[in-house]
């Protein structure tokens, strides 16, 4: 599908939906909603997939619901491990602490733990996981007839089309990912990790293994030499070209994948698809070729991996998948540090760094809430005093002058090139 088609402006006015962001911690939590997240989704230490990303207690949680509400978001909390008996352990005395704790939702894979989840709580709503590989919306009705859900998350193996179909007729909200990890099981459905780490994936321990580099053979004979490695993860997505598609679908929330991602990929990607979803809304998805591509450029700027559609466009190809040995070409360096304090007076910035960059580099701030802004570090000095023509110490704090007023928690990163501006 061509930009020209995205673009084509649709009948009557887009639904605007909730931008869903990813947290693994407090502080990327506050991030995601600052930098225009209507909701977050954490995990807490247990009960959760991606537990190793999930570091929230529950004093934790109890915080991030009530920084999110005071910002007008909401608070969505995973309890999506495929359970075996022992699963069930403390899990009704869980549930209710996080409705004390004013969670909104509960993410959640298993029927059993739905059912526990409606009969142990009054506040708190039930969204159906994409472990769940709802693809079609008898599916959706079907659960939420006989457990009450009140969203389903569709699975990422959905084309548009079925998308489409399964949102025009189904009972409850429906959400779909936009960004971020695909797996190339169905839905997560994995035994890799099980098998070769003892790491059970739909119980909170996937080691990744579609992502190790591997030996090939042909019978005995090894078909890749050392310099060469396999891999077969899948391309992260980026839809950023079928937002207005999700959009004019009527799908509720549009939901970027990253538990285990730092600040710097949430405040760039999420401010980058807020910015899109906005102009869209604003202008019934009727923006130039040249906008759609300025506001995917910057949501790029936070990426590591490549990226592909997913199965929007129909049956994923083979070119989504990663089948080439593992590089570092791509690792993304353009996250330059983050403002601890700055002196109007003397407009002096404090800042903590993150990677190398050189006096009189130009630079850009990513501020909640404001446009982007461009500016040179300058006058660059250590906490010695000494002035520094070159930046090398990652966490070490530096201070320079600018009069472009920034504030704590702004992230610096490398100006844009000529070609994504």
């Amino acid at each position: 599908m061509t930009v020209d088609t995205i673009m084509k402006k649709p009948s009557g006015k887009l639904k605007k939906p909730e931008l869903l962001a990813p947290a693994g911690d407090l502080a990327r939590a506050r991030t995601a909603i600052l930098y225009g997240a209507d909701a977050v989704y954490i995990g807490g230490m247990n009960f959760s997939l991606r537990s190793r990303a999930s570091n929230f207690t529950m004093t934790d949680i109890k915080a991030a619901c009530d920084f999110a509400h005071a910002h007008h978001a909401r608070v969505h909390v995973t309890v999506n491990v495929i359970p075996h008996a022992e699963d069930f352990i403390g899990l009704k005395e869980y549930v209710q602490a996080l409705e004390d704790a004013g969670v909104d939702a509960a993410i959640v894979a298993s029927p059993a733990i739905m059912k526990l989840i409606k009969e142990n709580t009054s506040h708190i709503e039930v969204h159906g996981s994409t472990q769940m590989s709802i693809t079609n919306v008898r599916a959706a009705k079907f659960l939420h007839e006989t457990l009450g859900i009140d969203r389903v998350v569709l699975g990422r193996e959905c084309t548009m089309a079925e998308v489409q179909a399964i949102t025009k007729e189904c009972p409850v909200e429906t959400e779909a990912f936009i960004h971020g990890g695909m797996c190339v099981n169905y839905s997560g459905r994995c035994t890799l990790s099980n098998r070769m780490t003892l790491r059970d994936a739909n119980r909170g321990g996937c080691a990744q293994s579609c992502r190790w580099q591997y030996r090939l053979f042909a019978g005995d004979t090894q078909i890749n030499d050392e310099n060469s490695w396999f891999t077969m993860g899948s391309r992260d997505l980026m839809a950023g070209r079928w937002i207005k598609d999700l959009m004019a679908a009527g799908v509720s929330s549009l939901k970027i994948e990253g538990r285990m991602k730092t600040e710097y990929y949430v405040a760039n990607v999420v401010s980058g698809y807020r910015r899109l979803i906005d102009d869209l809304y604003e202008h019934d998805g009727s923006i130039s070729d040249g906008s759609l591509e300025k506001h995917i450029a910057q949501i790029m700027r936070g990426e590591n991996r490549e990226v592909c559609d997913g199965f929007y466009g129909g049956i994923a190809a083979k070119d989504s998948i990663i089948y080439h040995e593992n590089s570092n070409s791509h690792v993304n360096h353009d996250f330059l540090g983050t403002i601890m304090r700055y002196d109007r007076d003397s407009h002096t910035a404090w800042m903590q760094v993150r990677n190398a960059f050189d006096n009189g580099e130009k630079a850009e701030v990513l501020s909640p809430g404001r446009e982007i802004r461009e500016f040179t570090l300058s006058s660059v000095q250590n906490d010695q005093e000494e002035y520094l023509e070159t930046v090398r110490k990652p966490m070490s704090i530096i201070h320079f002058v600018t009069k472009e007023e920034l504030a704590a928690g702004d992230i610096i990163r490398k100006a844009a090139d000529d070609d994504t501006d």
